[in-house]
């Protein structure tokens, strides 16, 4: 099995109050089971992370999968070793105290030695395989006889016996070390001393017991053997009184005392004091009427609609309106035929296969909401997906709402995913880009032009100030300058005091003014400095668009910049008579209503990604696989997850910064979605307690407001 920081790692046992029907977790390459999703998450984790050793071939930085592959194919390498030398390298290998790479190279020495005087071979006495040194040669004519010394400790044998050279065994492979460390391994259960499994050892009749000058440091335990503790600790404190300690426990203490740098990997984050200071992280509320594996096709069918709800014509609707039309039976919900419409009318603009086919069987190609059951069996006809042709009679037949929620959201996610492959929506789309970075342009230069106007206000300032210095030529005036500048007031050309805090600037004009003053130090004139600060202005810039991450305008051809600057003038001119916040306002609220898609806000430590929605007051939860799906609704428990995020791994302290930027949007969000829901109670009740004498009209059903939808962007 592979190592967990070089050591063995146990695996889960199967629960044993299983049921037949129970559903479970299980690990594809440990056959583990597990019950509690969370568990399984963590443990599938911990089997993906770098961290594991292949125990038969000693190398690191491998998944768990890795490390069981490698070992599987080392294992089979390892069988070819040859049988009739099994048995006495497992002999040299038993209770040997020597590291694996030294005891590796003394066994590949005995495999490979010549047969001269003093080499170490394995020769055949009595019908097996044994450990011995030749001691002399002895030639006899064309024979050669080999006297040799055997050293087997286990059995007793002859010192000295005279056999021929038949007799004597070399390794006809050259085994490499690597091969033989793994051999090593794999027979072993432990190391230093190395002790072979109990079932192999038995089998070549090798002892299991510890040699006399063992077994005081190690003794049997339920069969293993266990290393004496106690012993071993008074030897370490004599060995520290005496000056010396162990290499090991040099290299450990020299890790604890390198400094982790954080951010790092989550999963590697170990609890620490200052992990105390995190709040406990609320559990997401995991109430859908969709069933939980179609949360996702949910959200990003619906997202998608109210997204692109302009070029659909397609009036926007609350995710909790399409989740009840959803779920509903009836066959005539005007939400869900809107929906299908749009989608329908919007391929139909395009001249693809769909528009051909529905082009010969019909003259006339109107959508209506008694037609569209019509278009839409002609469209699951043309895509051919076995799983939703099944559907076709019961659409045609008109009873659409009797079909289960999987296959309503499965077809609508089809008719979605078609609609963006359609080149008239990308032709769309790249508008929409286009004005997108047209808005964005203009705001870059608002913001150039207003910080532009501060610079200019500052260096009249600021010259004012250096002619009114150089006027005044007593010591008396200087002392009352310099003691105006205390106070932070300036004097003005008018005579007339100019509080210093009104000619503050924010950090990045500052820096421009340190440069301003080092030249005036240096007396330097003002148009020098002047041409320092355009400089840097123009640097400034330049970051500012790089930050914007926007193309540039070198980068086009001739007709995209011009249609581009047109754009440009088009919002200049709707931003003529407006004010410096109403501008600002327009110009977000404008490049807002263009968002190409919408992006998750991060991932936490065990890879859940967190999703906010613009027209939906709520932060979604998904889990790795997309299975799990989640929801926080109030601003408590945004608070909540923010307080337990751990800036110490990369994950978290990335989502916990976008929360922190998002977080007056999000929390403004979120507390208009729960007034409104405290608002729906008291509006009954304040129905309920009207007085009796009048007739009272029936009251309107929260859950049902989605009957009531219009679509108000229709096309004629």
């Amino acid at each position: 099995m592979p190592l967990y920081k070089r050591k063995p790692f146990a695996l889960v046992e199967k629960p044993k109050d299983l049921k037949p029907n129970e559903l479970v977790f299980q690990v594809r390459f440990t056959k583990e089971i597990f019950k509690d999703y969370g568990e399984y998450l963590r443990r599938i984790n911990l089997y993906r992370h770098r961290v594991w050793t292949c125990k038969l071939t000693g190398k690191n930085y491998l998944t768990y999968e890795e490390a069981l592959v490698l070992e599987k194919k080392a294992a089979q390498e390892v069988q070819k070793f040859p049988e009739e030398l099994v048995a006495p390298v497992l002999r040299d290998v038993q209770f040997s105290m020597l590291s694996l790479k030294d005891l590796g190279d003394a066994v590949a020495q005995k495999l490979q030695g010549c047969l001269s005087e003093g080499s170490e071979v394995y020769g055949r006495k009595n019908n097996d395989v044994y450990s011995c040194k030749i001691e002399r040669v002895v030639k006899d004519g064309e024979k050669t006889h080999y006297e040799v010394a055997w050293l087997d400790k286990y059995e007793r044998l002859p010192e000295n016996t005279a056999i021929d050279e038949e007799d004597l065994i070399r390794c006809k492979v050259r085994f490499s070390r690597a091969f033989l460390r793994s051999f090593i391994r794999e027979s072993t259960y432990r190391s230093i001393p190395w002790v072979l499994h109990e079932k192999l050892a038995k089998k070549h009749g090798i002892p299991t017991d510890p040699p006399d000058e063992l077994k005081d440091q190690f003794f049997m335990q339920d069969g293993v053997i266990v290393i004496n503790r106690k012993r071993k600790k008074s030897e370490d404190r004599e060995a520290k009184k005496n000056g010396f300690q162990d290499t090991y426990e040099i290299g450990r203490d020299k890790l604890k005392a390198q400094s982790i740098r954080y951010p790092i990997d989550d999963l590697l984050v170990e609890y620490a004091e200052f992990d105390k200071q995190l709040t406990e992280r609320p559990p997401p509320c995991r109430e859908f009427n969709v069933p939980m594996e179609c949360v996702g096709e949910h959200l990003m069918v619906w997202d998608f609609c109210t997204s692109f709800g302009r070029l659909l014509h397609l009036s926007p609707f609350s995710l909790e309106d399409f989740e009840r039309a959803v779920c509903h039976k009836g066959s005539n919900i005007v939400l869900i035929t809107e929906c299908h419409s749009a989608l329908l009318r919007f391929l139909l603009k395009d001249n693809s296969e769909y528009f051909i086919a529905v082009q010969k069987k019909r003259p006339t190609m109107k959508i209506t909401l008694i037609t569209w059951t019509e278009y839409l069996s002609d469209f699951l006809e043309l895509i051919g997906i076995f799983e939703l042709s099944n559907h076709i009679a019961t659409i045609k037949r008109g009873h659409y709402g009797l079909l289960d929620i999987q296959a309503k959201l499965a077809i609508l996610r089809e008719l979605v995913c078609r609609v963006l492959e359609t080149e008239y929506f990308k032709g769309k789309l790249d508008d929409d880009i286009e004005k997108q970075h047209a808005l964005a342009a203009t705001r870059r230069e608002e913001i150039l032009e207003e910080s532009r106007k501060k610079r200019e206000d500052n260096l009249k300032i600021q010259s004012n100030g250096k002619e009114a210095t150089i006027g005044c030529g007593n010591s008396s005036d200087t002392g009352s300058d310099n003691h105006l500048r205390e106070n932070g007031d300036m004097p003005s050309n008018n005579g007339k005091r100019t509080s210093q805090s009104k000619h503050s600037l924010e950090n990045s004009e500052n820096e421009l003014l340190v440069s301003f003053k080092n030249a005036k130090k240096k007396k330097v004139d003002v148009k020098n400095a002047t041409a320092k600060i355009n400089a840097s202005s123009k640097i400034a810039s330049n970051k500012l668009i790089k930050d914007e991450g926007k193309e540039t305008l070198e980068n086009r051809s001739m007709d995209q910049r011009a249609a581009h600057k047109m754009r440009k003038n088009e919002i200049k001119e709707h931003l003529e008579n407006r004010s410096k916040e109403q501008r600002k306002e327009y110009l977000e609220r404008e490049i807002e209503k263009r968002v190409i898609r919408t992006n998750p806000l991060g991932k936490d430590r065990d890879y859940n990604r967190y999703w906010f929605f613009r027209r939906d007051g709520r932060i979604f939860v998904e889990s790795t696989d997309s299975v799990q799906w989640g929801y926080y609704s109030s601003k408590q428990e945004l608070d909540a997850l923010i307080g337990s995020l751990n800036v110490k791994g990369v994950r978290e302290r990335a989502l916990k910064k976008q929360l922190e930027i998002l977080y007056e949007k999000i929390s403004s969000e979120l507390q208009k979605r729960s007034k409104e829901v405290a608002q729906k109670p008291a509006t009954d009740d304040a129905e309920v307690r009207r007085s009796t004498r009048v007739r009272a009209p029936p009251r309107d059903n929260p859950a049902l407001a989605f009957l009531k939808y219009v679509n108000k962007w229709k096309e004629d």
